[in-house]
Formats: structure tokens, sequence, C-alpha cells
């Protein structure tokens, strides 16, 4: 039986694209990620980088990968297409909206009030403080999962407090950014955990297991540190009255909130997948928020006509927080296909390999160097981390590096490197907050990005620890063609 025509249309509609050629070769299919990041980094140093904004420059890129594309346009939009729907983005995006969810139900719990109170009534001055709101942070941030949250919440809590009993502001401030590295690297939830993951085909709780030794043992010299060089600060022009009228907002009962939050961790890292452990965390908070905690049903989920949105709550809040960058890493995983498809990414491998030879730990310094290189260009650490993944893929998978190790390796340098240079976003948003609380506490000081970069000392032991385990091969791990873990490369 002959087919039509309009079978044969069909059929070519369903067959995907190949190949791609582009004017300039190989390097014209990176027209549309390059771009990305060079927009990237000129807002950045203009200070106009925002999440849209990110979007914004990876569809102008995408579009302008048109012009350079000598295969029919049809097929460029094809490929395009094809990329959109790779699994690694959409799995990602649905992890991002149960982590959103869950870490904002937390929030509206009163964890953070809780912490904090926990703070409060610790009696600790000068260092100790300092090295005890680094451990809060940690905490705060291995539950919520948000680096960004952490730091706004604890700069507007523990950094008035701090500077009020003694502790030295550029310190406070510092442990109060390697608090949310240490939970954005580790926490199952955080959105680079979830992205590093994914983007290497790897499982969540296996590598939060696989990564616990790097975070705790860049955290253990980061407590020493804060505890001998946190204090000296001057609480001389502290308001007792503003101390105390902070303090007594703090609310004790949000620990309970720590219950979800140990559930969710204990079923992620038993092997639960990540949706389904989300999933009973969110349960487990409600009637624990309803008859326990300080909030209420309508803090969770809530209708109101008067609203922009109609849905309130934190659970609709916990989505809304992700949908911008669920867009981006959707036209970045698009554009990195694109760049399969032209032959980018074979090349540079290629050219990267000629230098590496057959040495696996110039292949993992390789890795190390690129994430370092995004981030230090790129101030959003996640947008970062989801530019530099097909590169880490690519380079791993070639030399059989195991998807845990990968995965380690792109998430720690991120995390850590996001939150150092003075240019980053998380450490203009904690100087921000500190600057516009002046007008609340006229005694507290402000803490230039400049001044604070040295200190954060999680993100410099994690991103050193990281590069030791490159060239010393420490740690490492391969795998076969069936993602079996083995101790040494397989035979090829």
């Amino acid at each position: 039986m002959s087919s039509t025509p309009t079978d044969r249309q069909q059929a070519t509609q369903d067959e995907g694209v190949s190949s791609l050629s582009f004017r300039l070769g190989a390097w014209g299919a990176a027209v549309p990620l390059l771009f990305f990041v060079i927009w990237a980094i000129s807002t950045s140093v203009m200070g106009l980088s925002s999440e849209i904004g990110l979007v914004m420059g990876a569809l102008f890129g995408i579009t302008l990968g048109l012009f350079f594309c000598t295969s029919k346009w049809e097929d460029y939009a094809k490929g395009l297409f094809e990329g959109l729907t790779q699994p690694v983005g959409v799995v990602a995006i649905v992890a991002w909206f149960y982590a959103g969810m869950f870490a904002q139900v937390l929030q509206v719990g009163g964890l953070v009030e809780g912490l904090v109170w926990l703070g409060a009534i610790s009696d600790m001055t000068g260092g100790w403080f300092v090295a005890l709101t680094f451990i809060l942070a940690a905490i705060f941030s291995t539950a919520v999962g948000t680096g960004y949250g952490t730091t706004v919440a604890f700069c507007t809590l523990m950094y008035p407090a701090g500077v009020a009993v003694g502790s030295d502001p550029v310190m406070l401030f510092a442990a109060i950014l390697s608090g949310a590295i240490f939970g954005d690297n580790l926490a199952p939830v955080s959105d680079t955990t979830i992205v590093s993951a994914t983007t290497q085909d790897a499982d969540v709780p296996g590598v939060v297991r696989s990564r616990f030794k790097y975070s705790i043992m860049a955290a253990i010299p980061a407590t020493i540190l804060y505890v001998l060089f946190g204090g000296g600060g001057d609480s001389s022009a502290a308001d007792p009255a503003a101390l105390s009228a902070m303090m007594e907002s703090t609310e004790p009962l949000g620990l309970v909130m720590l219950a979800p939050f140990a559930l969710v961790l204990i079923l992620a890292l038993s092997g639960q997948h990540l949706i389904t452990s989300l999933t009973w965390g969110i349960l487990a908070s409600i009637p624990t928020i309803a008859f326990i905690g300080p909030g209420s049903l309508s803090d969770i989920i809530a209708f109101d006509a008067d609203s922009d949105t109609v849905v309130t709550g934190a659970l609709v809040n916990g989505v809304q927080g992700y949908v911008t960058m669920s867009i981006l890493i959707l036209l970045i995983v698009a554009g990195a296909y694109l760049m399969k498809l032209g032959g980018t990414m074979e090349m540079i491998t290629g050219k990267l390999m000629t230098w590496i030879g057959k040495s696996v730990k110039r292949a993992e310094t390789s890795i190390w160097g690129i994430v370092a290189l995004l981030n230090s260009a790129i101030t959003i650490n996640t947008a970062a981390e989801i530019a530099a993944a097909p590169f880490v893929r690519e380079l791993g998978t070639r030399y059989h590096i195991h998807r845990y190790r990968r995965a380690n390796m792109l998430d720690a340098v991120t995390s850590a490197l996001g939150y150092i240079f003075p240019w980053g976003a998380p450490v203009l948003l904690g100087w921000s907050t500190i600057t516009g609380m002046q007008d609340t506490y006229d005694w507290l000081p402000a803490v230039a990005p400049t001044q604070v970069f040295p200190f954060v000392f999680q993100g410099w032991f994690l991103a050193l620890i990281m590069l030791f385990a490159a060239l010393t091969s420490w740690g490492l791990k391969f795998e076969d063609a069936d993602g079996n873990e083995l101790q040494h490369p397989p035979a090829r």
C-alpha cells in the first residue's frame, strides 16, 4: 500500500534533526549561547542583571542564531523545539516547583524566626555568635533550599542582633553568605542541587550523599575561623530598646517546622524520589502549621478575587518564584542542543582533549575551570550552572567520570563562587538588605561587597577542596556504559 503525500509529510515532520550547518562552522552554532553569556556579563557589569533580563538575552541569542544557520530555517526551528523538550529541563522545572512550594511552606511556618530565637537565647557574643549564625543559616538553607532566601532572612534578623552583641559586621555578613552556600550546595531541594543532578543524569539522593564529605570538610574550618575572628565589633551604638523589640518578634514555635524538613531529608536520602519526598514534606507541614505552628491554612493557599493571581499563599509563591528561571533553563538547554547539532560541543571537547590527552586529572581540572569561569561572569549562579552543565557532561562522559562526581564538581564550584564575588547577585542582595535596614536601626553599620568577599570561608574552602580533588583525583569514581560505579576507568 503506497503512502499519500500527507503521510510522507507527516513522517518528515516527525523525524528529528540530526545536524545543522552554520556560517563560521561549529563556532556559528555557538552564537545563541555565546550571545547569552556576553549579554549576562554585560548586564551584570552595568548592574542591570535580572532573571527576566537573562531570559531576553537567551531569546535574542536564539533569534540571532537563525541568521547564522545555513540549513533550512525550518530545520533550525525543529532543532530548537527538540532542545526545548529535552528531559533535563523539564525534570528540573518540576522539581523546582515542588521544592519552591516546600520552602515557602517552611517559611510561613516560622522556621527562620525559630532559628533566630534559638540564637537569641544562646547568650553567645562576638565570634561565637558569628559561628552560631553560620550554623543556623546552614540549617535553614539546607531546609528550604534557597541561599538567596537565607541571605535576606538572616541579614534582616541575625545581622542586627549580631552587631548588637559585639560581632564583627564584616565577619557576620560573611558567615550568613557561608551558611547560604552550605545549604545551596547540599540541600536536596536546592535549585543548584536539582540542576547539577538532572543535567548529569544523576539521582538527587545519591548526589547529596556523595557530596556531604566535601561540604562538611569546608564547614568545620569555616566555623573555627568565625569563632576566632568574628568578635571585635562595637556594640555600644546599638539601641537596647530596638534590639529588644526585634528579639520579641521571634517565635520559638517555628522550630516545629524542623520535623517536616527532617522527614524530607530522611526520605530523600533513603532513596525516595525527590518529588515523593517533597510531597510528604508539604503534606506533613500543612497540619503542623494549622494546629501547632504560628501560621494558618490561608497562609498556605487561599482564594482572593482582588489579587492579581486570584490564588494566593505559600504554595503559589513557591511556584511563582521559579517560573522565570524555568523559562531560562529551557532556553539555555535548547541553545546547548543547537550547539550539539552544529558540532560545537564535539569541536570544543576535541580541542580540550588534545590538551587533556588521557589524563583524567586534566579533564577534571578543565571542568573546574569552565564552571569557575562561567560563575565569575554570570551573577545568577543557577543560570551559570545551567550554561556550564553541557560542557561538564560532555567532558565527563568522554572520560567515564561518574555522574555523581560530575554533579558535585558542577554544584560545589557554582555554589561557592556565586556567593563570593562582590558583583554576585546574592552578595548584592544581602548588601542591599542591610543598607535598607539602616532606616530601622540607625546604628547599624553597612558592609560593602568588596569588604566581605575574602571572608566567605565556606565558599573559598569548598572551591579549593574541589580543585584539590580534581588535581589529586581524591574521591574520583568512574562508571561504565550502564552507569555502574567503577574504581578504575572501563577498558576502551
